[in-house]
């Protein structure tokens, strides 16, 4: 257990959020909903518990709070649990914290080489308590107290700090799992290769597990409530004059349209279009009116608006936008507009010549058939702040869920239509908030679908 076997300095605490009770027949670990019980402790060990529930101490400290007796095998099973947050000092100075969240896993009893490097799963960044190294795929966070460190993690910076201390630390970088072999470790596996830093960091970051074990500040928590207002129902109309477009009659489809399992069965991504035969500014209106058009505003609570449209939403907050990218439709001017889903109407928003909008269409290339350019693009843009004013954590994994919920019902409903439809796995997002003039901060693009009359054979 290295952390714990060097540098008289190194102070030892009960992990973040973690308390114990004492009784004179044992003891509870708690940190809700986790607990552990501990018994046939000595009087010695219990001192130990009571001395760690107040705070931070060295292990010679606790020692003479437990009369000298030796405490060794508690600290040792207290650490091998995940209880025991360590502070690497140096000249009383705090150098760095192993904070576990998590029980440990198996740790390496060897120490690194001059190969050895950072994990490229590594993340390092700033919060409101200074620098943390977190892994994805660890039960623990290092908490940089002194930004000296921050220089080794690139193994050939020099720096001024002593000798010992950067042998303690890249020794606990490397046991803890923050540093690898060598720069080639992680490429050898199809697991670790095939995994991005980000991704992993973000499949971690947005779900449960060892890090996130209550709601506290995960999931629908509403934290900005009384701190922010919440980003209204509807963005704010872009000028110029607005087109209307025509309402499809609901019954008369309801009546008329293919069933559900036949459009499911006969969905395929169209990746021709006819260009001879475009689709129409009605066939437009009626795909957006019936796969997003807004039902209605509702409030259900004072400073709070809930939105109804054909598809769900997380919290009925409903934050997507979407973008009709046009080039070739039957009585509509190509370039870019906003369907205003609560007036059903389209509204200019840049010209097709545009440099930002080109882009958006070009970088369609690689989903058509031999590179040809899209009758409509439709991008999703999202309003993050409808869902990040509700959410923490979260929010980016909804908004992403509910581009894939969307996307479905652009699918169908244009299956039914007899329209094409074809997804893109990626787009211009820098394209697109330059053409949309937005704040990427505010609103992003998320998603993007191509639709047009399909080439027939």
């Amino acid at each position: 257990m290295p952390t714990l076997t060097s540098f008289d300095q190194t102070r030892l605490s009960l992990r973040a959020g973690a308390t114990c009770l004492t009784t004179p027949a044992g003891a509870i670990l708690l940190d809700p909903p986790i607990n552990q019980k501990l018994t046939g402790l000595s009087k010695a060990e219990l001192l130990t518990l009571k001395t760690l529930n107040r705070g931070p101490a060295t292990i010679a400290e606790l020692s003479t709070a437990a009369g000298g007796e030796n405490i060794s095998d508690l600290l040792q099973r207290l650490d091998a649990a995940g209880w025991l947050a360590v502070t690497v000092r140096d000249s009383g100075h705090d150098l760095y914290t192993v904070h576990p969240f998590g029980r440990p896993g198996e740790r390496s009893d060897s120490s690194p080489t001059s190969s050895a490097v950072l994990s490229k799963f590594a993340v390092l960044h700033r919060d409101a308590d200074g620098f943390v190294l977190e892994h994805p795929l660890s039960w623990c966070d290092v908490r940089i107290h002194d930004a000296r460190l921050l220089t080794l993690l690139d193994a050939n910076t020099e720096t001024a700090l002593p000798e010992a201390v950067r042998t303690r630390f890249a020794d606990d970088l490397f046991r803890l799992g923050f540093l690898v072999a060598d720069a080639d470790t992680e490429g050898r596996a199809f697991t670790t290769r095939g995994w991005s830093a980000p991704d992993l960091w973000f499949h971690r970051r947005s779900t449960l597990g060892d890090r996130v074990v209550t709601w506290e500040h995960f999931g629908p928590t509403k934290w900005a409530k009384g701190q922010f207002p919440q980003p209204p129902a509807r963005k704010a109309p872009y000028p110029g004059e607005a087109i209307a477009l025509p309402v499809p009659d609901l019954d008369e489809l309801r009546a008329q349209d293919p069933s559900l399992t036949a459009v499911i069965e006969d969905r395929i991504s169209t990746r021709a279009f006819d260009d001879n035969a475009p689709m129409t500014v009605a066939q437009l209106g009626e795909l957006l009116y019936r796969t997003a058009r807004s039902k209605g505003v509702r409030s259900e609570v004072d400073g709070e608006e809930l939105v109804a449209k054909p598809y769900p939403s997380g919290g009925s907050v409903y934050e997507l936008e979407l973008y009709p990218v046009v080039r070739n439709v039957a009585g509509l001017a190509p370039g870019m507009y906003h369907y205003d889903s609560h007036d059903h109407v389209l509204r200019p928003v840049a010209a097709a010549d545009s440099t930002a909008v080109a882009k958006l269409v070009k970088s369609t290339s690689a989903t058509l058939a031999d590179g040809a350019e899209p009758q409509v693009l439709i991008v999703m843009g999202a309003r993050s702040g409808r869902i990040m004013w509700t959410y923490e954590q979260v929010s980016y994994a909804v908004i992403l869920k509910h581009v894939g919920v969307l996307m479905q019902t652009v699918y169908l409903v244009a299956t039914a239509m007899g329209l094409g439809a074809c997804a893109q796995g990626f787009g211009d997002t820098a394209a697109f908030v330059t053409a949309a003039g937005v704040d990427e901060l505010e609103e992003c693009s998320v998603g993007s679908i191509i639709v047009g009359s399909p080439a027939r054979g």
